[in-house]
């Protein structure tokens, strides 16, 4: 579909749980409980008619977000439904890994074909730290299953934190040599309750490409928000997702819908419009507004958040 200002509009973020098993620094809030919404969350039934609209209206890839979407019970069930819906190019799922290497197998028989798992640091004393003790092994490990299960390449999101984890961008860099994975280092954003906390650890994506000037820029698809370098001998491929210093709105492809069931047509932004309770023509006129008139751009800057007032596990990033 496409938007008023011409971009067309092909992907859906969907998340399906409040909930995570986690306690990141930059998502949840100091002593913030993700347990929430469970009631509040969307049905299978709603969310089936929600992305059957959508593709419906040209949005055609479909990623599963959270919180941490894999704590939903009826998560196969979801992905089973959303995967046989007719004129789907793409479903994804992002996760923290913790549980993936028990659902690997069943997600990409339910028609999931990629995962990108959040993963900020690879010190495992670090990763207790920073993700309010949880371990990295499950991680990876889950990232191995992912891979045996033919979900690749997987994307591994690290989120650049000045102080915190730039001393391991190389380290980063460097699974991508001998691994088809995607490491996409994405920049700090301020936001929610911990914009103030976030502004103080950005740093540009630019220190990447500072740190490992032997990557060199790839030709990549117009759509994806990365820019994509690959190490000489690289099997997979570095990105940079640059919210802060290079904004890239006008390439923008995508709106979310949260758990609770309100379409947001910018990450950033403060407008939310409930679906629930919507249907049929209804649903799909609702929606098709909204995303026509998705905006132009947003205000954001390293310690500037924007009009948009939810924490980031309750958005689905």
């Amino acid at each position: 579909m496409v938007d008023r200002i011409g971009r067309d509009i092909r992907y859906l973020r969907l998340s399906v749980t409040g909930a995570c098993n986690l306690r990141c620094r930059y998502c949840m809030p100091a002593g913030g409980d993700c347990g929430e919404n469970q009631r509040d969350q969307l049905t299978a039934d709603q969310i089936e008619e929600i992305v059957a609209v959508a593709i419906k209206l040209g949005l055609d890839k479909i990623r599963i977000t959270g919180g941490e979407p894999l704590l939903r019970e009826d998560i196969l069930d979801i992905v089973g439904r959303v995967g046989r819906l007719a004129g789907l190019r793409e479903l994804c799922m992002t996760t923290n890994g913790i549980l993936l290497a028990e659902y690997a197998g069943a997600l990409r028989e339910a028609g999931v074909n990629r995962v990108n798992v959040s993963l900020d640091t690879l010190n495992p004393g670090r990763y207790r730290e920073m993700t309010g003790g949880g371990t990295l092994d499950q991680a990876l490990r889950g990232i191995d299953a992912a891979e045996s299960a033919g979900i690749v390449p997987v994307r591994i999101n690290v989120v650049l934190m000045g102080g915190v984890n730039d001393r391991e961008i190389v380290e980063f860099v460097h699974l991508t040599r001998d691994r088809v994975i995607d490491v996409r280092f994405i920049e700090l954003m301020p936001i929610g309750e911990g914009g103030g906390r976030n502004a103080a650890h950005f740093i540009s994506g630019d220190i990447v490409l500072d740190t490992c000037p032997e990557l060199m820029p790839i030709n990549q698809s117009t759509e994806d928000v990365a820019q994509f370098y690959q190490l000489p001998d690289g099997m997979g491929r570095v990105g940079l997702i640059t919210p802060i210093s290079r904004p890239f709105c006008g390439r923008c492809n995508r709106v979310r819908v949260t758990a609770d069931g309100k379409l947001k047509p910018c990450l950033h932004g403060g407008e939310e419009i409930s679906l629930v309770g919507l249907s049929g023509a209804v649903l799909e006129e609702t929606m098709r507004a909204v995303i026509f008139e998705k905006p132009k751009g947003h205000c954001l800057g390293s310690d500037r958040p924007g009009e948009n007032r939810r924490n980031m596990y309750q958005i689905g990033g």
